[in-house]
């Protein structure tokens, strides 16, 4: 299928970009990499009037880390270039990102599709706002009305929805807090489809032994969502067998063609235990 018809505009810089979106108002869509929303407008589930193309914005393209050791992120950076890491910014600390690029999606995919974009899709499967939750992520969003901070715990609304206005755009993605006992892992039918389920922890450990930590779902719900259940049981002493337990008692996901609810909470005991286990092993 083809899209419906729409006005198209470059943006030049990024207070160009947030006036056009002030001027166009809902109906304008911003566009970078496009793998998500060129496919939903091809199938007509999505019709905006207007798209504001930003993938020109060169500044908002690259990672570095700042003098307090936190991560920041352009959101314009894409899944590949998290992925190769070419100037070894990741790291030990934030190596959990470099890893769970494989999971999305394809090669193609990941040399096109922008960490910005993703997150602002808001899709409850998707790897890099699982990753935002659970490692409790900051981003930074830009509208007529100056620059805000978001926390990645407040950003996700619902299905594809979240705090962003409408003239705003995301500009940034700042991880604050190193996380080298870190994991995602995921189920998908078949390699590079949507996740059914996916998990993500980033486990407090000190001596070896598991002190706390941090436990976040999607697929469960209609946006990622985090497990506090599960991460009592972590801070209680318990094992991560019982958090997995813990997961997948606290979550009544939905039924649909791809699954029952019975099926996905059988994969959220074995996907979080997975995922423990791997953040152990680091």
């Amino acid at each position: 299928m083809k899209p419906a018809a729409f006005g198209y505009h470059r943006a030049r810089d990024v207070d160009g970009a947030t006036r056009l979106l002030a001027e166009l108002g809902d109906d304008a869509k911003v566009i970078a990499g496009g793998q998500s929303l060129v496919a939903m407008m091809n199938f007509r589930l999505a019709r905006p009037g207007h798209l504001v193309d930003i993938a020109g914005l060169r500044e908002l393209d690259g990672m570095r880390r700042d003098t307090s050791g936190a991560l920041r992120i352009g959101a314009l950076t894409t899944h590949h270039t998290v992925e190769s890491d070419p100037e070894g910014v990741l790291g030990r600390e934030f190596a959990v990102l470099r890893e769970s690029m494989r999971w999305i999606g394809h090669l193609p995919i990941r040399t096109r599709g922008t960490i910005g974009g993703s997150i602002a899709h808001a899709d409850a499967t998707a790897e890099w706002c699982l990753l935002a939750l659970v490692l409790r992520a900051e981003f930074v969003a830009r509208g007529p009305r100056g620059e805000r901070r978001i926390a990645a715990g407040d950003f996700f609304l619902g299905y594809y929805t979240s705090v962003l206005d409408p003239d705003e755009l995301l500009v940034e993605v700042v991880f604050p807090h190193p996380a080298p006992h870190a994991a995602l892992t995921e189920f998908a039918e078949r390699q590079g489809d949507f996740a059914l389920v996916a998990a993500a922890v980033d486990l407090d450990v000190e001596g070896g032994s598991v002190r706390g930590g941090r436990v976040a779902l999607g697929g469960v719900a209609a946006s990622v969502v985090r497990v506090p259940e599960a991460e009592a049981v972590l801070a209680d002493g318990g094992t991560v067998a019982d958090c997995a337990e813990a997961a997948a008692a606290a979550v009544e996901p939905p039924s649909d063609a791809s699954g029952s609810t019975h099926y996905r909470k059988q994969l959220v005991r074995t996907l979080v235990l997975r995922a423990c286990e791997e953040a152990m092993s680091r």
